[in-house]
């Protein structure tokens, strides 16, 4: 990997929030064989996976990075729903809960060979849903420009609205550093 590849990106931010519940949810497609499951006590090596092969591309690493007690913490504290496609995980999304009245979609997102396949904005409408069963106030969601050009999009389609944008940094993780963080 290029020394370019490897610089600081600097990353537009968007705050998105929802404030009811939909009317109505996304169908699931009947030409396929999915599966959403929630997981409970999952393995660290496991979440590193999904959020290795769900975030790659978009460069998910702050998670990657975190040491295995406060990965494991984080995870504790989240609902977490893994999506199958033939039998093969195909994504997931992870919600969090901040103080008693807002449930954070932290992270939602497909693997690169479930994208393409229609299933994007069922699975977005599961995991709303699943965020609502918690009964917040109100549900938020970021997305930034390193993400799929679709995500802020199909976000307001569903129902959320931006609230404010801030400028971040990126630091990649080299081939090296991401081979010692997914396989701990």
């Amino acid at each position: 990997m290029s020394e370019a590849a490897l610089r600081p990106i600097q990353v537009t931010v968007t705050f998105l929030e929802m404030a009811a519940p939909p009317r109505t949810y996304p169908h699931a497609p009947s030409n396929r064989q999915i599966a959403l499951l929630r997981a409970k006590d999952m393995p660290l090596h496991f979440y590193r996976y999904l959020m290795d092969r769900v975030g790659r591309k978009w460069h998910w690493v702050n998670a990657l990075r975190l040491s295995d007690d406060a990965l494991a913490a984080m995870i504790d504290r989240s609902d977490i729903g893994v999506l199958y496609l033939d039998g093969a995980p195909a994504g997931f999304f992870e919600i969090r809960m901040h103080a008693p009245d807002t449930a954070e979609l932290a992270f939602f997102g497909l693997m690169e060979h479930a994208t393409g396949q229609g299933l994007g904005r069922w699975f977005l409408g599961a995991a709303i849903e699943a965020a609502w069963s918690h009964h917040p106030r109100r549900v938020s969601v970021q997305t930034c420009t390193l993400d799929h050009p679709a995500a802020l999009p199909l976000y307001q389609k569903l129902g959320f609205s931006p609230i404010g944008q801030q400028t971040e940094t990126v630091r990649p993780l080299s081939p090296e550093e991401r081979a010692g963080l997914v396989t701990r």
